[in-house]
């Protein structure tokens, strides 16, 4: 794991001596929380990694890899009663505000009792209870839809601000225009995050935009726009938090641009190939969020190595039980497909042919030579698996 570097000092044994504040007012409780959230976003994601290898994962996988900063700190700026709107490379904001490590895998098995009971994949879906919207997937679209939302707060009264997501490709859009400009002018409590991290996919951000800061764009809309290290989790949490209070005054939206990179692809299929030879290595080698975070926490904020193990022991024993829990989980069954769609009937007797049956064929055409199946040939042995090479 990443973060384990740097663990050559004395077991137990600080490097200073604890300092008597810490940077935004954060307690030193709340520091080993960042490192927490940020540790779980990484090991839930690598699990998540072994599953679609062992193609139990539906669909498509997106990773935040060297973009946990972003998440975590931004969400962790927020209040419980606040609402977000995350994107794909957003988990780490979702577990903030509650989401679990069993949702997230049940969603991305397409278990039956899954959020969306396999209607949905990956983190496609929301609770307004905890605070996150479940995303649309065209860009920038969540930029209206929050602007919407953050609207309902100041008309109702409520000391409630949105946040929004969006990448840098999302800010080439119309959507993206519309909805921070609307948010601008009715002065809506919304912060817009850009997570600028190099790639639209696979097109560069010199080419899809001549801008050189996507902060100077605020500009344009009449709000306030800062610019932070997104691979810095406390300075994301510093200028997110002034973005929130911003809001919470009145003084409306905010543009927040947070400098990092994308170190895989747009999902686990995509090889990165327009990506420049040792571009990837470089930042994880000089600027992993993780590990900078880590370094700083036993460096100048003087905690001990087994503070942080306590930390990664108790991550990794939680995984594996999500894991374990969302791998027993069933199938969505046929028929609950309609639930929820019709009004009338909620549900559905199955065709004459398919009752009883659960399954759609009654004998797997698979060959027994391919492995997957004890032998059923005469003199086959038992409990062993028939190979074509035996």
């Amino acid at each position: 794991m990443g973060a384990t570097a740097g663990r050559g000092r004395r077991e137990g044994a600080s490097a200073s001596k604890k300092p008597e504040t810490y940077p935004a007012e954060l307690t030193r409780a709340q520091l080993l929380e960042l490192y927490y959230w940020m540790r779980l976003t990484r090991t839930l994601e690598e699990r998540l990694v072994a599953l679609y290898r062992q193609t139990k994962v539906v669909g498509g996988l997106f990773r935040s890899l060297g973009q946990e900063a972003d998440a975590v700190g931004t969400a962790y700026a927020l209040r419980k009663n606040d609402v977000l709107s995350p994107l794909i490379r957003n988990l780490g904001s979702m577990l903030v505000k509650g989401a679990t490590p069993v949702e997230i895998l049940r969603q991305y098995m397409a278990k039956g009792d899954s959020p969306t009971r396999g209607r949905e994949l990956n983190i496609h879906f929301g609770d307004t209870e905890r605070g996150f919207i479940g995303q649309i997937s065209p860009l920038g679209d969540m930029v209206p839809v929050m602007a919407g939302v953050t609207l309902t707060f100041k008309v109702r009264g409520e000391n409630r601000v949105g946040l929004v997501y969006v990448g840098d490709g999302a800010t080439s859009t119309g959507a993206f225009h519309e909805g921070i400009n609307f948010a601008a002018v009715q002065r809506c409590p919304l912060v817009v995050v850009v997570e600028n991290n190099g790639y639209a996919y696979s097109t560069p951000t010199d080419r899809q935009t001549l801008a050189r800061h996507f902060v100077d764009k605020a500009l344009g809309y009449g709000i306030p726009g800062e610019q932070a290290d997104g691979n810095d989790v406390i300075a994301v949490y510093e200028v997110t938090k002034r973005a929130v209070e911003r809001a919470r005054r009145g003084e409306g939206a905010s543009l927040v641009e947070l400098l990092t990179y994308r170190r895989k692809g747009h999902a686990e299929h995509d090889n990165q190939s327009y990506v420049p030879p040792g571009e990837i290595e470089r930042w994880a080698r000089e600027n992993d969020p993780v590990d900078r975070y880590f370094a700083r926490l036993t460096g100048e904020f003087a905690f001990l190595d087994t503070e942080l193990r306590a930390v990664d022991d108790r991550v990794r024993r939680e995984v594996d039980e999500a894991t374990e829990v969302s791998e027993a989980s069933p199938p969505p069954a046929p028929l609950d497909a309609l639930v929820g769609v019709y009004a009338d009937p909620p549900a559905e007797q199955p065709l004459w042919f398919r009752r009883g049956k659960d399954s759609p064929v009654e004998v797997h055409e698979r060959a027994e030579g391919w492995g997957t199946f004890a032998s059923t040939e005469p003199g086959g042995r038992d409990g062993k698996v028939a190979r074509e090479n035996d």
